[in-house]
């Protein structure tokens, strides 16, 4: 359900470019710094609230191109009761999606966040309602995020009880930029028509004769035109220009299951079957493309990690058809008629990794907290990012695969998950324990430069 027609701004059809100026940072190319901080502030007072939000508005990275990387960078989202607690306006609060209205831990149930994935056991400040504004900082290293951290809380202690931090997550690249699970990662993004960045082989949507095409920008920002030529539902302005919004989610990952259920299967090779899971080798090479191993010269090429297809392995023998990334990003799969049901469920992903490595060889749980902090970006959380989680991770009906879901992120009750990789011998891979649990998570709003200056203002 969508917010009321007679509510919803008139369409500016004549204005679909991206302003650059206009558009906060990190969307159209992702950062590159290694070390990142995410803060939650509540708001106790709209009018202080909005004064510290202006301080903060000169630091706000915007998504013009650079001639030489920042040492740092800052970027704000709001939930829906952070606009409420700055003082928007309820009959502008109305215009937004109710996905966004509810947030997160409403749509628990929807999103399979159960058992020790439920809000109920979520780590606090998340999902409760008091997390206002994410405040994302991104540093060339630790130093550099530091500095930048002690700058935010100059300004919170300035505003004295009116901002307070509820939640706060550090991150930081690993190595090689694998994640816990020691795959490569954020590997295949989509491209983005308009953006200026160079679209790389399989980043973009399938055409029917071969070759690639770019996303349309309004799949992502809002006041683009989107994949079927027209608007995506937008707020009332100001937000309807240049905003998008994000899902944040913290994802604890759990290698030390992963590594032991992978050794339960005598005679078979844990990263033959580690890498059956995913869909790609642990170097990013796609089953699909190297069925029997890691392929280095696909693996360190752009133009052709993410070159591939599913159209040409429809039973799933090179890649079974319940693997992590076949899920995630149907491409071409049998039954998405050649990519045409999936372009409209794209997200651009922003995740960093936190937490240090489980060393080499461990499989015993060292009580280490460390995963992923998952965030992406799309103009509808509800058709874009809940489409993939739902329908995708955590239903096998599309796929013809029944009730399994995703053997990587997906929840299985009690340790009874299944997938099955198809080959000549079928290997059913039974009592899949979880090897993620969801610690917290939140729906947030991105404004555009010119709604981040309005919602700054003095009430």
């Amino acid at each position: 359900m969508r917010a009321r027609p007679d509510l919803l701004p008139r369409r500016q059809r004549s204005r679909t470019g991206i302003d650059v100026e206009d558009l906060q940072g990190n969307l159209l190319r992702g950062y590159t710094h290694e070390s990142g901080a995410y803060v939650f502030v509540r708001v106790a007072d709209a009018v202080l609230g909005r004064a510290w939000l202006h301080g903060l508005m000169p630091g706000v990275t915007s998504a013009e191109p650079w001639d030489e990387m920042p040492p740092d960078t800052l970027n704000l989202a709001f939930t829906f009761a952070g606009l409420a607690a700055l003082g928007v306006p309820a009959p502008m609060l109305a215009t937004f999606p109710e996905d966004f209205r509810d947030g997160m831990a409403a749509r628990a149930d929807l999103l399979g966040d159960r058992g020790d994935s439920a809000p109920s056991r979520w780590e606090p400040g998340l999902g409760t309602g008091d997390a206002h504004v994410l405040v994302s900082l991104y540093g060339i290293d630790d130093a550099a995020l530091e500095r930048a951290r002690a700058r935010l809380q100059e300004s919170l202690d300035a505003a004295g009880g009116a901002v307070e931090v509820v939640h706060e997550q550090r991150s930081k690249v690993l190595p090689e930029g694998h994640d816990h699970f020691g795959f490569k990662d954020g590997i295949a993004q989509p491209a983005i028509e308009g953006s200026g960045a160079e679209p790389r082989p399989g980043d973009g949507l399938p055409n029917e004769g071969g070759g690639w095409r770019s996303l349309a920008a309004g799949e992502f920002v809002l006041g683009c035109r989107d994949q079927d030529g027209g608007f995506p539902i937008a707020p009332a302005p100001p937000f309807d220009r240049h905003s998008t919004f994000v899902v944040y989610r913290k994802m604890r990952m759990h290698p030390e299951r992963l590594r032991t259920y992978l050794g339960s299967f005598p005679g078979e090779d844990p990263a033959r079957l580690a890498a059956k899971m995913v869909g790609r080798w642990q170097d990013g090479t796609p089953l699909v493309a190297s069925p029997h191993g890691p392929d280095p010269a696909i693996a360190g090429d752009p133009q052709r990690v993410n070159d591939f297809r599913y159209c040409d392995d429809p039973a799933g023998m090179a890649c079974p058809v319940g693997a992590h990334v076949r899920r995630a990003n149907p491409r071409d799969h049998d039954g998405f008629f050649g990519g045409k049901l999936s372009d409209r469920h794209r997200i651009i992903r922003r995740g960093r990794a936190y937490g240090p490595p489980l060393p080499d060889g461990a499989v015993e749980d060292d009580g280490v907290d460390r995963g992923l902090i998952f965030k992406c970006y799309q103009a509808d959380i509800e058709r874009q990012f809940e489409v993939i989680q739902s329908r995708w991770v955590d239903d096998g009906d599309p796929f013809g695969v029944g009730d399994d879901r995703d053997p990587i992120i997906g929840y299985h009750q009690n340790g009874g998950g299944r997938m099955v990789v198809q080959g000549s011998r079928p290997v059913v891979l039974g009592r899949l324990p979880n090897f993620v649990t969801v610690r917290g998570g939140e729906y947030l709003v991105r404004p555009g430069l010119r709604a981040l200056r309005w919602l700054a203002a003095p009430m």
